[in-house]
């Protein structure tokens, strides 16, 4: 419905931002990672927007965000059947999108409960499970087990399955990863800044 929204940031909290555009104000629910990129009150903002409808309570809510990485990692979120807005938003504030995407990639469910309020478990592995269905034509490498963001010379594999899964063919990803240096991580963000 709406590809993204700009105007001027009007007020911020840790669950939304009110955006003024011509006059007409909208409050959008996003994530600690993207408000906190937000500047002050009274300066420009531009969010990506997610139109969220909830047809059995009639509801209607939009939720935004600074990339369109995080945008397509939370409607990748919300695709998983059980899983809400409010535990997508949450998941993401907590954890980036690299670290998300690897995550799905190394299957680690540990690390997604841990540092979800409100996502045990059972939901995380569900998450983990519907994602590397998705994608199952991305060669995941399952032997990525140990400490997931340790320094490491290696990681190109992982790194381009995670790329891969937040929806870039994996000639795009490939390019991305370029010169890239550091750990999985650190690959993964370095290929995002020159994505975007």
């Amino acid at each position: 419905m709406f590809e993204y929204i700009s105007g001027r940031l009007i007020q911020k909290t840790n669950e939304y931002a009110i955006i003024d555009v011509g006059g007409v104000a909208f409050r959008i629910y996003s994530t600690l990672s993207s408000l906190s990129e937000l500047g002050d009150a009274g300066d420009s903002a531009k969010l990506y927007i997610y139109t969220n409808i909830k047809t059995s309570s009639d509801t209607f809510s939009l939720y935004g965000f600074t990339t369109p990485e995080e945008r397509n990692t939370f409607e990748m979120i919300l695709g998983v059947s059980g899983v809400g807005a409010k535990t997508a938003a949450s998941l993401l504030s907590n954890i980036s999108t690299s670290k998300f995407a690897l995550c799905v990639v190394t299957g680690d469910g540990k690390y997604l409960s841990s540092h979800t309020p409100g996502l045990g478990p059972k939901g995380a592995q569900r998450i983990i499970l519907e994602l590397k269905d998705k994608f199952k034509n991305v060669e995941l490498d399952e032997a990525a087990g140990g400490e997931m963001f340790a320094e490491d010379t290696g990681g190109e594999d992982e790194a381009l399955s995670a790329l891969i899964v937040l929806g870039y063919s994996r000639a795009e990803a490939e390019k991305a990863l370029a010169g890239a240096v550091g750990g999985v991580e650190d690959k993964i963000k370095h290929a995002l800044k020159k994505l975007m």
